[in-house]
């Protein structure tokens, strides 16, 4: 490995700049042009969450959600695949260590797609491992992956069923296009299928490890923070972008057009109480995402963003945990420094205009749970205002903003394709915050 400057502002605008070439290509084709799943690499996504040890970044999640907001401005389905590039990292890196160097021995920029929820198919026990058969739906950016992460129960304990995750080479899995949807068309969300394929032990883990996180002290923040803390942040991400990106849309239709007497339709009170609810409604989605993204990077185990009795932890108060302190010596100087590869991209950035905001430090530290569920709410929360909002901006947009091939209607129907996932359900997530709230069995 050796020290290079970090050139990741080049890279990541070059996707998002690539991403908007392409969009309307990949919304009739259903599928990213290869100079985006490209410039996704080249932009560090690949390796974001991947552990130092491969020459992996480990990075944090309010960069991961700038960037990925960013990106989505310009195409939803390619800020999807992007943060789900970056996420399946993260996961992968819950397997064992061999395992891990079976996926990342050679480069940290492979390409890991994953179909983990739910559980499906059938796992057998064979000497030395495992062999799976079945097939998992919904596998977004399953055609550009090296290696599929898939989910089976495991029945052979005698007791209750593990919950079981492989990670399997991309071409021992068969696709079917089976992803035919209204949003989100080019991301491929395909299913897989395996007959009878085996996976040593190593490249196995049970679900237990992704809710506990890893327990290793010396492991990055982002390994040790638990799956149901950022899952839901993830999925949002992509939402962010494309909301920001309608509503750039709305103003470039909105702008030019004039009312019946000359005037320009900017100065209809309509079109002005639009504008400022819904930038506003964008503003507050955001802040809620990035206070839930710097209590994911400033979370340990059993922390949130603040220390014991209440004191900020390490980072300060109005600082994240920096993710590089907790593997290595920190450096110093303005134009920082990160270990990588010679070849390979650094850390990716915030996105422009997208800078994370400090995270706030509260009066008590937070259990597991209670983070998990303020971010869940959060997400959940930041969604709905996002989806109003564009909801808002379509009723106003004319005849021009409902045309195919717009940015407004596509925009319209991407956010409706996210905020139909399941980890964004505002149901789950109220009741899992009024879970903390409320004592047990009042």
């Amino acid at each position: 490995m050796t020290v290079v400057d970090a050139p990741a502002v080049l890279t990541a605008g070059h996707l998002r700049a690539a991403a908007a070439r392409h969009a309307e290509e990949a919304e009739r084709t259903g599928r990213l042009h290869p100079e985006v799943v490209a410039a996704m690499t080249a932009a560090g996504l690949a390796r974001h969450f991947v552990p130092r040890r491969w020459g992996g970044t480990a990075g944090g999640f309010a960069e991961l959600l700038g960037t990925v907001a960013g990106i989505g401005t310009a195409c939803a389905s390619t800020a999807w695949c992007a943060v789900l590039l970056a996420s399946h990292g993260r996961l992968a890196a819950h397997l064992p260590v061999e395992g891990q160097r079976d996926l990342w021995g050679d480069s940290p920029d492979v390409r890991v797609a994953a179909a983990i929820v739910p559980p499906a198919g059938r796992l057998v026990r064979v000497p030395g491992g495992w062999r799976v058969s079945g097939e998992w739906a919904f596998a977004s950016g399953v055609e550009h992956a090296d290696w599929v992460l898939l989910a089976s129960l495991d029945h052979s304990g005698g007791g209750a069923p593990a919950y079981r995750v492989l990670a399997v080479p991309r071409e021992r899995v068969g696709v079917r296009e089976t992803w035919d949807a209204v949003g989100l068309r080019a991301t491929g969300s395909h299913t897989v299928t395996a007959d009878g394929v085996f996976v040593p032990e190593r490249r196995t883990f049970v679900r237990e490890v992704l809710v506990a996180g890893v327990a290793d002290a010396d492991a990055a923040p982002c390994h040790r923070v638990p799956y149901q803390l950022v899952a839901a942040l993830l999925f949002a991400a992509p939402a962010l972008g494309a909301a920001r990106g309608a509503l750039d849309s709305w103003t470039r239709l909105v702008g030019p057009r004039r009312l019946p007497d000359g005037r320009p339709l900017a100065e209809d009170p309509t079109v002005q109480q639009t504008l400022a609810r819904c930038s506003a409604e964008m503003e507050a989605a955001r802040l809620l995402l990035e206070a839930a993204a710097a209590r994911a990077d400033g979370a340990a185990p059993g922390l949130a963003a603040t220390g014991r009795a209440g004191r900020p932890a390490p980072g300060g108060a109005g600082r994240p945990v920096d993710a590089a302190r907790a593997e290595g010596p920190a450096r110093s100087g303005a134009d920082r420094q990160v270990v990588t590869r010679a070849d390979g991209p650094a850390p990716l950035p915030p996105a422009e205009g997208l800078a994370p905001l400090s995270p706030v430090v509260g009066l008590a530290p937070l259990s597991p749970a209670d983070a998990a569920a303020l971010n869940q709410r959060d997400a959940a929360a930041a969604v709905d205002l996002l989806t109003g909002a564009v909801e808002r901006l379509m009723r106003t947009g004319g005849a021009r903003g409902i045309q195919a091939g717009g940015g407004l209607e596509r925009a319209w129907r991407d956010i409706h394709a996210i905020a139909a996932h399941a980890a964004l359900q505002p149901g789950p997530a109220a009741a899992a915050y009024a879970a903390t709230v409320f004592p047990s069995g009042a």
